[in-house]
């Protein structure tokens, strides 16, 4: 897969007519995934607010007035319960979130835990902790961990606008520890901060020139009150994003990462079935199901089922392959 994308192509793609733009992105999207098929995830939050990080669009910054409480990490039997419910509405992927800097390596063998058991039910795994060490990569390899999410959120020109107690490198180290443990990477972004369209490039840029990542999650942000971009966008016309551009924003990214998974992530609650419906067009092909993703709202089970019928799409028969598995 290319790696070498440049901004002035990446700007090109963005450019181009809508109609071009979607002919190409869905030609992509066929020659490399089932047609009419989505992933459905699921997405827990283990471990909830308290956050020592400051990301300006996140309810569970110990910095955010959001009302959200801090919570200890939860038991493992609740979350497998969880899972299992999970996998009983149709969801291949199980997600867990915790709210951390970074996990302490006395909470990995708990995480462990958590992942033998999902892992049992025959779905696939995917956590998401903050920062990770190489030894902790390497322990939550060893459980059988398929996906490590740790998004990049935005442009490398624009991150520190959004979160100053860490940095765009950082993040990457981390992902590299995943990478070298031999887990598959989940990494996107948030849109919809106040960004610009350069900011978006360079945003679907940075992602398009690392190695791949597996999974890409697409967010658009939900302003809450009590966060920083929440009260900063939540009265201003960039408190939603252009539903064009967001889609046009998915469609670059499946053309310039042709194998990874596209994520619909957040925001799509308050998205119409339209927009929804050119977002997988365009070629996004996995969702979050249920109402909650971590503490934001959800569409729901009972609108997804309505509207992938409407559609006459279906959820994936087979999930691929977490990188484990496909080792053996």
């Amino acid at each position: 897969m290319r790696t070498d994308w440049t901004r002035e192509e990446i700007t090109a793609l963005f450019d181009l007519p809508f109609n071009d733009l979607m002919f190409e992105a869905q030609s992509v999207h066929r020659a490399n995934f089932p047609r009419n098929e989505v992933q459905l995830s699921t997405l827990l939050s283990i471990k909830t607010g308290g956050c020592p990080e400051d990301c300006g669009y996140c309810s569970q910054s110990k910095d955010a007035e959001s009302g959200v409480k801090a919570t200890k990490l939860m038991d493992v039997q609740a979350v497998l319960q969880a899972a299992a419910q999970a996998k009983d509405h149709g969801s291949g992927r199980f997600c867990m979130g915790a709210a951390w800097r970074n996990p302490k390596d006395k909470d990995i063998p708990k995480l462990a835990a958590m992942i033998k058991g999902v892992r049992e039910m025959g779905m696939e795994t995917c956590m998401t902790l903050g920062m990770l060490t190489p030894s902790q990569a390497r322990a939550l390899a060893d459980a059988g961990l398929d996906y490590y999410n740790h998004n990049i959120d935005t442009a490398p020109e624009n991150y520190a606008n959004v979160i100053t107690t860490r940095t765009f490198e950082d993040r990457m180290e981390t992902l590299e520890n995943v990478r070298s443990a031999g887990i598959n990477v989940c990494c996107g972004g948030i849109v919809g901060m106040g960004e610009t369209r350069a900011d978006r490039i360079g945003f679907i840029h940075a992602l398009a020139t690392m190695p791949h990542p597996e999974s890409v999650p697409i967010n658009a942000l939900v302003p809450v009150k009590g966060t920083v971009l929440g009260d900063m966008l939540a009265d201003t016309p960039l408190a939603k994003i252009d539903e064009i551009e967001f889609v046009r924003t998915v469609a670059v990214a499946r053309i310039t990462m042709p194998q990874s998974m596209v994520r619909l992530s957040a925001g799509r609650e308050s998205m119409s079935e339209s927009c929804q419906a050119l977002c997988f067009m365009a070629g996004a092909n996995s969702i979050f199901t249920g109402d909650k993703l971590l503490t934001a709202p959800n569409a729901g089970d009972d609108k997804d089922s309505a509207l992938l019928s409407k559609l006459g799409m279906k959820a994936m028969a087979s999930q691929p392959l977490g990188a484990l598995e496909a080792a053996e």
